[in-house]
């Protein structure tokens, strides 16, 4: 009178279910060089740790004797395990089954893994591969309905970008509600000729006229490069070693402080290069990411966005052990004006870093918005206006290094200017509502056409004028709180890194990240 057949229908079930889409389609998922969702969860996920939740759910067929005659798994697999020993939710789509399409899923699924992530306060993984939920015109002759289209579990998405870190992965072809859950995430990436993202695949794109492989269509460069994902990788290999170290600068939850990493160069000296790294000549261009690296913590460096919105330089980093996000102006992109996409960029890493209690540290070498006709075409007052209402919205603590150029509405935006600021410059500081060389033959019309030589007039005014902006005149009316020696700056930002502990408070800020 024991369980017993029962068990063994609980085995044969389990097994089931592990056989995926079956033997010929998980050979063609390798054939195609990538691997399938079981391998990947196990890949990310500690050894041993990963705990299956509705491992049975799929669709059956019974017999008139009642006795079930096949198995389909659905194509959504998730649960809880642990990453470097922290708690997380781990979900992945198995393109093995109807190639992620709805019709092989169970949606609650879905919006269970989403609401384990919100109410337990663990960080979320997304593996996405597929349409990740979407529609499927199959889907409609089995329904024999058609229906007007809604997401049930959206607004826990939206509400999980306030909570709790979302990192999306696309593994494989990522179209429809896939893209969407792709780009609802604090990090999101793709892998470079495996993975491709669109609103619609190329089938449904032909039949709107316009022909174009899945590389053309939403290869990994094109969204890498527009910003619609944050970076493209080489491998899986890769995009596991970077969702790894993305988590390691947060907390699980808004809930909590950013964990202390180690101290393994607290008492290093600020190296003398940098007495020389800005150029005198204002013309010229520097790169900036060696300055970056010689102020954080060695090895901590890690760059979010690379190949998007170039005018600045964005990432995450430790500075004396702490967790800080990071902002730089990038003078080799257009001197570092801010265009439409650099604002984007900005307003995105401000949100992430107010989001989960991470200091700012922003490098400043701005000359200003972008101006001309692009500049409009792109609307780059609208998306700087943005940037600067999440800088002037953020409540973190803020330390801002001005390198160099500070100018006019964009050049505001180096701190939050109602909160208290750190604000450190170096004696290469620059700064204005424009630069003093555009203006001068017009501000000065009258006395250079009286002048018996306007060529020695206007030179006169220039050093005249030159002895006004040094950065030594705006430290004596306290409009900087101070100049240091670049070679000062780590000493300065480890005590920063240190005191901004203090003010540091865990909970859901205003608004999260936007989307």
């Amino acid at each position: 009178m024991s369980w017993q057949p029962e068990i063994d229908e609980l085995a044969r079930r389990r097994a089931a279910a592990l056989l995926m889409g079956g033997a010929a389609k998980l050979e063609k998922q390798a054939a195609m060089g990538r691997m399938n969702a079981r391998d990947r969860i196990a890949a990310v996920a500690d050894e041993g740790s990963f705990r299956e939740i509705g491992a049975l759910a799929g669709f059956a067929a019974y017999g008139e004797a009642g006795d079930m005659t096949a198995f389909h798994p659905a194509n959504f697999l998730f649960g809880r395990a642990t990453i470097d020993g922290r708690p997380v939710v781990v979900t992945a789509d198995d393109f093995t089954v109807r190639g992620g399409a709805a019709d092989a899923g169970l949606h609650r699924k879905l919006t269970d893994a989403e609401r384990l992530a919100s109410e337990y306060r663990m960080p979320l993984i997304r593996m996405i591969e597929g349409t990740g939920g979407g529609g499927s015109v199959r889907t409609l002759e089995t329904m024999g309905h058609t229906y007007i289209p809604e997401i049930p579990g959206w607004e826990i998405m939206v509400e999980n970008l306030s909570n709790v870190p979302v990192v999306a992965l696309g593994l494989g072809p990522v179209a429809g509600l896939g893209a969407g859950r792709q780009v609802m995430a604090h990090y999101s990436l793709l892998v470079e000729g495996v993975s491709q993202m669109f609103v619609a695949g190329p089938p449904v794109v032909a039949a709107a006229g316009e022909v174009r492989t899945k590389e053309e269509l939403g290869g990994a460069h094109i969204h890498a490069g527009n910003g619609a994902v944050d970076d493209r990788v080489a491998s899986e290999a890769e995009a596991f070693g970077r969702l790894r170290r993305f988590l390691s600068y947060l907390p699980s939850s808004v809930d909590e402080l950013p964990n202390r990493g180690p101290v393994k160069d607290k008492r290093r000296k600020g190296e003398d290069w940098l007495l020389s790294a800005v150029p005198r000549d204002g013309r010229r261009l520097y790169p900036i990411r060696p300055i970056i690296e010689a102020l954080v913590d060695r090895d901590s460096w890690f760059e979010i966005g690379r190949e998007w919105g170039l005018g600045v330089v964005t990432g995450l980093a430790r500075i004396d052990g702490y967790a800080v996000a990071v902002i730089a102006s990038n003078p080799e992109a257009l001197g570092g004006l801010w265009t439409a996409a650099t604002a984007r960029k900005v307003e995105r890493h401000v949100d992430l870093a107010d989001t989960f209690h991470l200091p700012v540290v922003h490098l400043v070498d701005n000359p200003g918005f972008l101006i001309g006709r692009r500049a409009e075409d792109e609307a780059t007052i609208r998306w700087g206006s943005r940037a600067l209402t999440a800088l002037y919205q953020a409540s973190v603590p803020w330390c801002a290094i001005i390198l160099r150029k500070a100018y006019g509405m964009a050049g505001s935006g180096h701190a939050p200017a109602d909160r208290l600021r750190w604000r450190l410059a170096w004696p290469s500081g620059d700064w204005g509502s424009l630069p003093i060389a555009g203006g001068l033959e017009a501000a000065y019309r009258a006395e250079l056409e009286g002048a018996e030589d306007p060529a020695a007039r206007l030179a006169d005014i220039k050093a005249r004028l030159e002895r006004v902006r040094s950065p030594f005149r705006t430290a004596e009316h306290y409009g900087v709180e101070a100049i240091i020696d670049p070679r000062e700056t780590r000493a300065e930002l480890c005590e920063f890194a240190a005191l901004a502990q203090r003010a540091l408070k865990p909970g859901v800020r205003r608004r999260g990240l936007r989307p």
